[in-house]
């Protein structure tokens, strides 16, 4: 359990972050090796982890951005500051995610047991990451127009194998944004969404107690393992998107895409 529990906490905090599909991931690794998924306990903790590691990586951000549009709330001053646009386009993102989410989610809780779907989602992200690869970037402020088209792309990218990291920073660069700002507003709308899942999680597990109660042993390493791989996979992945490197990305899924097809086609 130790193993397993390492293994899928190295496999959140990495992909969760960069644009190969986390959950396309998850449901590869459990179909190969024969494992059944995380709990839902462990899964709430391993999500935990990996949002601990988004706010610590733009903690400067979220502070600044936050205190922008609360100035904004109370000032006409304030709401010309870059944090005010900032704040609602957070808002309208996650809105736009959240009723995207309620209207796929039947579908895509089945589509988690197919890894063939994965394998042609896998491609599909290799394709999106390829387009991004050669968007000139923007110097489009974030704003709630933007802030629309990134969370329908975030809502989207809850089918497995679509990577949610991608979608988004490819839409934010077609949105006319710079690569810095695509990568950051990637990161900072998903915290609410993460946040909203973890709550829809923790009451369904039976509360904070349940989840406590339910952790598997060994726990712990997988949250460390997750917390860890994830802040590095951010500066990584930072470094790649600022200096337009999202082709390798879009190698990578095309030929783990292809890997994963061709197996499950030629396993039956």
């Amino acid at each position: 359990m130790y193993l397993q529990s390492a293994v899928l906490g190295l496999v959140q905090g990495v992909t969760e972050f960069l644009p190969v599909s986390s959950s396309g991931h998850l449901v590869i690794a459990q179909d190969i090796f024969g494992w059944s998924g995380p709990a839902l306990p462990f899964a709430v903790v391993l999500h935990l982890a990996t949002m601990a590691a988004t706010v610590l990586f733009f903690w400067v951000d979220i502070m600044r951005n936050l205190k922008e549009w609360f100035l904004g709330l109370f000032s006409v001053k304030g709401r010309g500051l870059p944090g005010w646009k900032y704040g609602w386009g957070v808002i309208a993102g996650t809105l736009v995610t959240a009723l995207v989410v309620l209207l796929v989610k039947p579908v895509v809780d089945v589509l988690f047991s197919s890894p063939l779907f994965v394998g042609f989602a896998l491609l599909v992200t290799g394709f999106i990451l390829r387009y991004g690869s050669r968007i000139s970037p923007g110097i489009l402020p974030v704003s709630p127009f933007s802030g629309l088209k990134v969370g329908l792309a975030q809502g989207l990218a809850v089918f497995p194998g679509i990577s949610r990291s991608g979608a988004t920073i490819v839409t934010g660069l077609r949105a006319g944004l710079s690569r810095e700002d695509a990568f950051s507003f990637s990161f900072l709308l998903s915290l609410p969404a993460i946040l909203g899942a973890a709550i829809l999680e923790v009451a369904e597990a039976g509360g904070l107690s349940g989840v406590l109660a339910s952790l598997p042993e060994g726990w712990w390493i997988g949250v460390a393992v997750a917390f860890g791989s994830g802040l590095l996979a951010l500066s990584v992945l930072r470094r790649v998107v600022v200096r337009g490197g999202l082709g390798f990305f879009s190698l990578y899924c095309m030929i783990a895409g292809l890997l994963v097809v061709g197996l499950k086609l030629i396993r039956g």
